[in-house]
């Protein structure tokens, strides 16, 4: 290609030409008009750079805003779909903190009636009657006030505890009130908007949230966090123990339990017509609540007994055994029992209401003070919102006065647990005396949400005084929230026992038939291990202590916790077996490890049994051991074992209504018929009806 000034040249002559000009043109004016010529190329060429560059700028603002319009567009949708989501969290929000404000009410308020008004925080709407609480257990909210006002014209005592009310529906600055169906006589909860902060009617009672069964949902946390409001069942999931090869394992090892909270929690969940849940059945508990009539040791402190049988349960399972260990303690008569110092820790908080509890703690500890001799001490610690001395230890010489101070007692307030085992313990260090009986006996509902909540914070407490020798009694009492995970491992690890009282019938049983058995330790720190012989016994399942397990190599460790067992007492572990064919010699060694209660001296015994002490069949067997039997194969349905796969109530209830003719004069027998008849019962209902999870949450939605 020629440079451009070539040719724009010979477009110059070209051009000369064409203007009729023959002659050549003169070098100046070529060279004149080429100049200007390439002058104005020059500036063509900037503007069209010029042009383009403005052309590309515009492009790129084009799709900046297309970019930006996109943008804008996705954003808009991913709010339009999360709206609703975030509306309802907000909505839940504002539920909680409104149905923590109301639970908590009658810890701040007098007996008379009282007026809540839900509404902004300005001070001038406050009535000069009032009080206005902006803080309920730690929880704030910025913009909203309760007010609490004294009903004047209502002198009556206020109404009995009722469930808290819950708010349910739009968000605060829109919701309109809902209608109340369930009044509660003598109390008004107005509800205002925040904006405008009028009140509006009156706001529903919900019920707390229900479970399938009935009662509310059951949880596995030992306790809520502090501030929560509390109204749930608490129980704890420990797994199903599984079958053992001996040649992985041929030890096992267990603290020994003398726990039946768990039967007598399942058992007030069947009277009162709802299945369980499956976490609140321990199996050894519901074992070691019957008496296996086991002959009581004349000299020494403990003895074992041993059977096994042919067992067969649920299918899949051919050429099984069941195996009884049986441990009883020396009986010790009330006459020889030795001098108590007691020490009652009672709950009197505000949960304490519900369904009388401080009524039947009242009754069953009437009871206990009317068995105790003139020597025996009392004192008494209470907590609810705070813990306090009640009374300090005095001597059955003034019966009158300890009755009635417990008489005395009433329930209110926040739950603060810990201050009050704490000073509790603290009363029963102070009178502990050497050998005495130094007891607490701890009363509650297990529900802890003030302080520290969980079992080990309250056990670090108590340690070092439960290593000096100061036992502990733990009585549960409650239904529709009560924390069992909480109670019960107190009572394992604070060197004492776990009871749940749900009638005056179960308090007569612990505090009157069985007193110097609870009061009066015999063998501390006990652990059984069983060593099973591999050539002869091809696996093993130990039925429940799955929260009980101790480490093989810990038995001899004498401080490893064991467990405590009382005079009279006796323990049940029961072992399914499967074994070698034809094969003969010893199945399995019991050993049993102890402290004395008294000196701590630690006694190590054992005992064998061999193919040969089995009973040829089941029916063959004795009364106790199917007893025993039965009362474990119901737990295991009731729990869902796996190993109960294909195991029906109908043959259960069979052998049950067998077994109370042969213990006719055992009401605790007879009892069991009539409970594994009501889980029949209630079984076939669910299996047609499903579940009913209460009230939708829609319906409390609806204006």
């Amino acid at each position: 290609m020629k440079p451009k000034e070539d040719n724009l040249e010979k477009n110059i002559s070209r051009l000369v030409k064409l203007a009729g000009d023959a002659d050549k043109p003169s070098g100046a004016f070529v060279d004149s008009v080429r100049e200007d010529a390439l002058d104005e190329l020059k500036t063509s060429g900037a503007g069209a750079k010029r042009e383009k560059r403005e052309k590309s700028a515009k492009s790129k603002w084009v799709k900046i805003f297309a970019y930006a319009a996109s943008i804008l567009i996705v954003c808009g949708l991913v709010i339009e779909l999360t709206m609703p989501s975030l509306q309802r969290v907000r909505e839940r929000m504002g539920k909680a903190r409104l149905s923590a404000k109301i639970a908590n009410l009658e810890s701040y308020v007098s007996s008379k009636p009282v007026t809540v008004v839900a509404g902004p925080s300005d001070k001038s709407s406050l009535p000069k009657s009032g009080r206005s609480i902006s803080n309920f257990n730690g929880n704030h909210a910025a913009s909203d006030r309760v007010i609490v006002r004294a009903d004047s014209s209502d002198t009556s005592p206020p109404p009995p505890a009722k469930p808290e009310a819950r708010f349910v529906g739009t968000p605060r600055s829109t919701r309109k009130p809902i209608a109340l169906k369930e009044a509660k006589k003598g109390y008004e909860v107005a509800l205002g908007t925040r904006k405008s902060g009028e009140a509006g009617s009156l706001i529903r009672y919900r019920k707390p949230e229900r479970g399938p069964r009935g009662y509310p949902m059951a949880h596995g946390g030992t306790t809520p966090p502090n501030g929560e409001d509390v109204d749930a069942m608490f129980f704890k999931n420990y797994g199903v123990n599984p079958f053992v090869d001996t040649e992985d394992d041929h030890l096992s090892t267990f603290a020994t339990d003398v726990d039946t909270g768990s039967y007598t929690v399942v058992r007030r969940y069947l009277h009162d017509g709802h299945l369980p849940p499956e976490k609140a059945v321990r199996v050894e508990e519901f074992v070691n609540y019957f008496n296996y009539r086991y002959a009581a040791p004349q000299e020494d402190t403990f003895t074992v007994y041993a059977e096994a049988a042919p067992w067969r349960f649920g299918t899949g399972r051919k050429n099984s055994y069941l195996l009884r260990l049986g441990l009883k303690g020396k009986q010790v008569s009330e006459e020889s029992r030795k001098p108590a110092i007691l020490t009652f820790v009672i709950d009197v908080s505000g949960s304490m209401k519900r369904e009388n509890r401080l009524g039947l703690v009242k009754r069953s500890l009437r009871m206990l003070v009317e068995k105790l001799r003139g020597e025996d001490r009392i004192g008494i610690a209470v907590y609810g919102s705070r813990g306090r001395k009640e009374m300090d230890h005095r001597g059955l010489y003034e019966k009158a006065e300890i009755l009635a101070v417990i008489e005395s007692l009433q329930a209110s307030g926040s739950t603060y647990a810990e201050e009050g085992i704490r000073i509790g313990y603290e009363m029963a260090e102070n009178a502990y005396r050497r050998g005495h009986i130094n007891r607490v006996i701890l009363c509650s509902d297990g529900v802890a949400n003030v302080g520290r909540t969980g079992a080990d914070d309250i056990l670090e407490i108590i340690k070092k005084k439960a290593e000096k020798g100061i036992t502990l009694s733990v009585i549960g009492f409650g239904m529709g929230n009560y924390n069992d995970v909480l109670l019960e491992r107190l009572g394992d690890k604070g060197n004492g026992h776990y009871i749940y009282i749900d009638t005056i019938a179960e308090a007569r049983r612990v505090f009157e038939d069985n007193l110097t058995g609870t009061l009066q330790v015999i063998g501390r720190d006990v652990k059984i291990q069983v060593d099973f012989n591999p050539d002869v016994v091809r696996s093993y399942r130990l039925i429940g202590y799955e929260n009980r397990d101790v480490p093989d190599e810990k038995f001899r460790d004498d401080k490893y916790d064991g467990g405590e067992i009382g005079a009279g007492h006796s323990v049940t572990a029961l072992y399914e077996l499967k074994l070698w064919p034809d094969k003969e010699g010893t199945v399995a060694t019991t050993y049993v490890r102890y402290k004395h209660a008294d000196t701590r001296a630690v006694t190590e015994f054992k005992s064998r049994i061999a193919v040969g002490d089995f009973d040829k069949n089941f029916d063959g067997s004795s009364s106790e051991f199917k007893l025993a039997a039965t009362v474990a194969e119901f737990a295991e349905i009731l729990r869902k074992s796996y190993w109960a796969k294909g195991a029906t109530l109908d043959r259960v209830l069979e052998r049950a209504q067998q077994l109370s003719r042969e213990f006719e004069d055992d009401a605790d027998v007879i009892e069991l018929v009539d409970l594994i008849s009501k889980t029949e019962k209630l079984m076939k209902k669910t299996a047609v009806e499903p579940d009913e999870a209460g009230e939708s949450e829609d319906e409390f939605l609806r204006p």
